[in-house]
């Protein structure tokens, strides 16, 4: 199926199957008919706010159907919307309105700070609006989000310390949520599994081709997720059919032994997008639920989500040590380019550079780095991601590292992430993640690796250090074996799931 307006078909949806649960919430179900019914009442209120025309607003909140209804209350007002979670420092959301200078900020929870120059619709107010069902429900459709209006903007970190908002058109989105509907084996009435934080992107691959295919967004909020416990208490519970996740979520989940087909007849589907997934998290799952399909997907933030995707089958991990991303959605051009932007023959790594409907028209408010990130190409908008990779001769593509993650020691090039993959393979590491370590002149004099090991016999760390780092020399040039270990139980994770490399490079550069 193709559709041709989110907002539309959510609420051709809610026409067709009021009853059906839209959102469910540890317990909580919310229909198809009250999304409708709320996000109209939170579209009639906002027209009625004299906000500046089309202008974003900001919406704060956690993970629950009332933001939901206010996203889509927002866009159906004529407003993009700027999803700020709950978890964020403070001193990001004054950053974030600072540069979006939003026509409002919808508070679904209250603010923990105060906003100078910015009008706030207080919680109080929003509740009273979306609980009030003889409320005006009535909206001018005329000016609701459409083509290339901006549909959300997310902001993410930028390389100053300031973030940098990502202006998401509806056009954009529909070029990626069809290409989902038509190539990911999704079906009308699905459960999917919405984890990731709505100020995430990642979490745009199960909220709207779920809203779209009328099937339904089952929460699992970070105060789980945060508890090993509770998560393994809730997740038999969840009857998801499709999993969407980092690749690092569902290894925390692979700790659980009984996380496996036995336990979990329903889920079918496992969508991992944000960070690579490596051969040995593919090869467990593949073991522990035989029946499902496993796609590994990739895509910036500035390219809507997702651009490429490859269904990872047992041939797929006995054929390669490291995963393919995928070939490129339909509508995408996908090729890569060396350090004078000149295109770079098959199997030759390169800057990846995506061409297509689902990029983005650059940062909100700020032409600058708009102008050092996109361009057009034959028409189409185009995107230097800052990603490094390679395309074989069938259109596979492949991740090999960040330009940002690339450093230079004792005149040797080493992609750290490249080091990681080569550690993943040693048979004495779970997980691991690699850094540098600089002297006072900012140069690299020492690589490091944190390393969480699978259970072993060694009497001391140093002697799994010294089989480690011979295992590693096999397979690596010796420079890019790390010159020291460290240990750990479990590496540290953004709020979006992902391994938090900024946090250990400033922790091994400060001890």
């Amino acid at each position: 199926m193709a559709i041709a307006n989110i907002i539309t078909t959510i609420d051709q949806n809610a026409q067709s199957f009021p009853q059906r649960i839209c959102y469910e919430d540890q317990g909580q179900t919310y229909s198809y008919q009250a999304l409708k019914a709320t996000s109209d009442r939170v579209a009639a209120f906002l027209q009625a706010q004299d906000l500046p025309k089309g202008s974003p607003v900001v919406i704060y909140g956690g993970q629950t159907f009332a933001v939901i209804a206010t996203f889509l209350g927002a866009v159906k007002a004529g407003h993009a919307y700027i999803p700020v979670d709950t978890h964020s420092p403070k001193e990001r959301l004054i950053q974030i309105n600072d540069v979006a200078h939003p026509g409002a900020v919808l508070e679904v929870e209250s603010l923990p700070v105060t906003l100078k120059n910015t009008e706030v619709i207080s919680a109080a107010t929003l509740k009273a609006v979306r609980d009030d069902t003889t409320g005006p429900t009535a909206y001018d459709t005329s000016v609701s989000v459409t083509e290339d209006d901006n549909f959300y903007i997310i902001f993410t970190s930028g390389t100053t310390g300031v973030p940098k908002g990502v202006q998401i058109s509806h056009a954009n989105l529909l070029s990626y949520v069809n290409w989902t509907l038509s190539d990911f084996d999704l079906y009308p009435g699905i459960r999917a599994l919405s984890q990731a934080p709505y100020s995430f992107d990642l979490s745009v691959m199960d909220l709207y081709p779920t809203l779209a295919l009328g099937g339904t967004l089952v929460a699992l909020p970070k105060e789980i997720t945060d508890n090993f416990k509770d998560l393994f208490a809730a997740l038999p519970n969840l009857k998801v059919n499709e999993w969407v996740s980092t690749p690092s979520f569902v290894e925390i989940c692979l700790l659980e032994p009984s996380f496996a087909q036995a336990k979990y007849p329903d889920l079918t589907r496992f969508l991992f997008c944000g960070e690579e997934l490596t051969q040995k998290t593919a090869r467990e799952l593949l073991k522990r639920f035989p029946d499902a399909e496993i796609y590994n997907t990739y895509g910036p933030t500035e390219a809507t989500v997702a651009v490429t995707a490859v269904q990872i089958t047992q041939e797929t991990v006995e054929q390669y040590s490291r995963l393919p991303i995928g070939q490129a959605k339909p509508d995408t051009l996908i090729y890569a380019v060396d350090e004078h932007d000149q295109k770079v023959e098959n199997n030759v790594n390169g800057e990846l550079i995506i061409a297509g409907p689902s990029v983005s028209k650059g940062y909100l408010n700020n032409p600058e780095k708009t102008a050092k990130a996109f361009f057009t190409l034959d028409g189409q908008q185009a995107y230097r991601s800052g990603d490094l990779g390679f395309i074989d001769d069938q259109g596979m593509i492949f991740y090999r590292g960040r330009t940002d993650f690339q450093i230079k020691m004792h005149g040797y090039r080493i992609e750290l992430e490249d080091v990681d993959q080569n550690l993943l393979q040693v048979s004495y590491v779970k997980q691991a993640s690699t850094v540098p370590r600089y002297n006072d002149l900012h140069k690299v004099t020492q690589l490091v690796a944190y390393v969480v090991p699978n259970k072993n016999e060694f009497e001391s760390d140093i002697k799994l250090t010294q089989a480690i780092k011979a295992e590693l020399s096999q397979n690596v040039m010796e420079y890019m074996v790390p010159q020291r270990i460290i240990f750990k139980d479990n590496l540290p994770l953004t709020a979006n799931g992902k391994v938090d490399r900024k946090t250990l490079i400033a922790e091994v550069n400060n001890s």
